[in-house]
């Protein structure tokens, strides 16, 4: 395939985006047309939330992949990671010799140039940190720029330009484009950089935890002298990552040698309160509607970065007390029966765990139902078959279903969630496992009681469960 033309031209006017209907692909859209660009894009899963975002900003989007949809002659066609050379507006792309382009490239190019960029890394934590920072620069005056994974409540958008001089993204280790197989993160030159935590994931493209390392590493290498990397202090991959790299490296978490940790901390529903140290004196005692130590670390991250770039004490606090949080991060989608429904996006063992254990004493009235839908290409693997018994210990009732996609997956390399049930009720769960979602409805509308939080994860749509439960409850 001739790829010559995968190069950004001046003058561009119209630009169409293939795959427009991703999380990241559609903020870009949307960043584009504020910026005055003509933008069309075509993707084959046009559905609610991001279909009416792009429709609420007058943005025409084609349903399915069609050679058409670029025969108007686009100065410039950006291709999501999700796209095939194969695909037929590929195909066309080449033939026509249309000029071409990555999401992060057209990022660097069109949003980010002659910014400060604040890039927000790690298998876990990444929304959250990105959203806190963005939020608390806001609230400072700062007039940033960001594009993040997840819609900010304050914002009620997953992006924003700004004036400023800075933009906060977030770091994906995940595949650029079929032209460019290196990590998204790689893209971009860190002014600041988290580094929240490196274990393995996504295996339908690492094939274990070394190639995880080989791609932060090569993205902590990247971060200049002149860039500062905040770095979590309980990751056994991250200290050995570290080692010998040019950039000034500063710790936060739980370690009394570290420059920042969590002090004190205390559950006031629907409140955390907790005091951070600086190099071991208080720092200030913060309030926030964040649930769990995972988010309490993600915060203080966030409040160096803030106290780096010299962001009063009072700011910063008024900030964390008002932040709203992202839609499906522990997010309480409503009641009913004195039953509070919850829509979380775990799907890692490491997260369904630390969910569950942030969620928990915030109800303590009631039972934790945890249901879970495995659904990532990791999860429908069974490359975490024998953790996952492991991450719902503090869950009272367990449902879980079985993956919607298996048949993507090769037979031998198939998850088994009765295999999990079967574990859990070995371990003397109170675990269940459903074939399909409605069944899942049923017994929930049954088993649960006053008081109970019925806690949903997966990071797919769950075929509307939360909505469909809350109307049968």
């Amino acid at each position: 395939m001739n790829l010559r033309k995968n190069t950004i031209p001046n003058n561009v006017k119209k630009i169409h985006l293939i795959a427009i209907c991703g999380t990241g692909m559609g903020a870009l859209a949307c960043m584009l047309r504020d910026l005055g660009f003509e933008v069309t894009g075509s993707d084959q899963k046009i559905y609610p939330p991001m279909s009416d975002f792009l429709s609420h900003r007058r943005i025409k989007v084609a349903e399915g992949f069609n050679e058409d949809h670029i025969l108007y002659g686009p100065d410039l066609v950006v291709v999501g990671n999700a796209v095939t050379k194969q695909n037929l507006e590929v195909v066309k792309m080449q033939n026509m010799g249309l000029h071409f382009c990555s999401m992060p490239q057209a990022i660097n190019r069109f949003i980010a140039d002659n910014k400060k960029r604040i890039i927000i890394a790690g298998t876990h934590g990444k929304t959250t940190t990105s959203s806190i920072v963005s939020w608390i620069l806001y609230k400072a005056g700062l007039n940033p720029s960001f594009i993040i994974g997840g819609i900010l409540k304050n914002f009620s958008s997953n992006y924003r330009l700004g004036n400023g001089e800075f933009i906060v993204i977030e770091g994906d280790e995940y595949d650029t484009a079929f032209f460019d197989k290196g990590p998204k993160f790689l893209h971009y030159d860190p002014f600041m950089a988290v580094l929240t935590s490196i274990e393995f994931d996504h295996a339908d493209i690492f094939k274990d935890i070394t190639q995880v390392r080989y791609a932060f590493d090569s993205f902590i290498s990247g971060i200049s002298n002149k860039g500062k990397l905040y770095v979590f202090d309980q990751d056994d991959n991250i200290s050995d990552l570290i080692k010998g790299k040019k950039c000034h490296v500063e710790k936060y978490g739980k370690d009394t040698g570290s420059d920042w940790r969590l002090g004190a901390v205390s559950i006031d529903p629907p409140r955390s309160v907790v005091e951070i140290i600086k190099q071991g004196i208080s720092f200030g005692t913060f309030k926030t509607e964040l649930m769990g130590e995972h988010n309490l670390l993600n915060a203080l991250s966030a409040i160096a970065i803030a106290d780096s770039l010299m962001i009063p004490v009072d700011i910063i606090s008024e900030a964390l007390e008002t932040f709203e949080g992202i839609k499906r991060r522990q997010e309480v989608r409503g009641q009913k029966r004195n039953i509070t429904i919850i829509d979380d996006f775990a799907h890692h063992p490491t997260a369904v765990r630390e969910t569950i254990r942030a969620v928990k004493p915030f109800y303590p009235d009631g039972r934790l139902v945890a249901v879970f839908e495995p659904r990532t290409n990791s999860s429908m693997r069974r490359v975490f078959q024998d953790i996952y018994p492991l991450s719902f210990d503090q869950a009272d009732v367990i449902c879980i279903r079985k993956p919607p996609l298996l048949e993507k997956i090769p037979p031998l390399d198939r998850f088994s969630s009765e295999k999990l049930v079967d574990d859990l009720n070995n371990r003397g769960k109170n675990a269940h496992y459903f074939p399909e979602t409605e069944s899942i409805i049923d017994f929930l509308v049954k088993e649960a009681r006053p008081g109970d939080v019925i806690l949903i994860m997966s990071n797919g749509g769950f075929d509307n469960i939360h909505e469909r439960l809350l109307k049968a409850l």
